[in-house]
């Protein structure tokens, strides 16, 4: 059985609006998360996280303090993911409606109030709270949703 990936994702606050991505191919799926991605060898986690924001948002940050770690799986198959989702803080860039992913996995990103979030398919449930406070937590293993 393979290990599992490691993957890194941002919370980013502008104006205590939280930033999600929509990362499901074809848009089919309502499901939102944080930016981030699966970590290459060889690059620290900042390093691949500050990576991956870019490349799914077209903002450059500056990677802070981890604040939660989320582990799922899906038990139909062998896949299961540790994510480590850190504090950013934007350095320069934009959200805007015309960037576009390379990879051409995020098709949707957008700044959530936390009433907002409240009310959205989100993983992990734990996006609901972190943000707004000064929490760290360990969510523990969790069934993959779509």
């Amino acid at each position: 059985m393979p290990s599992p990936r490691l993957a890194c994702r941002a919370v980013i606050l502008l104006e205590s609006k939280l930033l999600l991505v929509n990362a499901w191919p074809g848009n089919q799926s309502d499901l939102w998360c944080a930016p981030g991605g699966g970590v290459e060898r060889g690059s620290s986690l900042p390093e691949n996280l500050a990576r991956e924001v870019f490349e799914e948002t077209g903002l450059t940050v500056t990677v802070g303090t981890p604040c939660l770690i989320n582990e799922f799986h899906d038990p139909r198959s062998s896949f299961h993911q540790v994510e480590v989702f850190f504090r950013c803080t934007i350095t320069s860039g934009a959200v805007t409606d015309d960037w576009q992913d390379p990879e051409g996995i995020v098709h949707k990103r957008r700044w959530f109030t936390q009433a907002e979030v409240a009310q959205l398919h989100l993983k992990p449930d734990s996006l609901r709270t972190i943000p707004w406070s000064e929490e760290v937590r360990y969510d523990p293993l969790e069934a993959l949703v779509k």
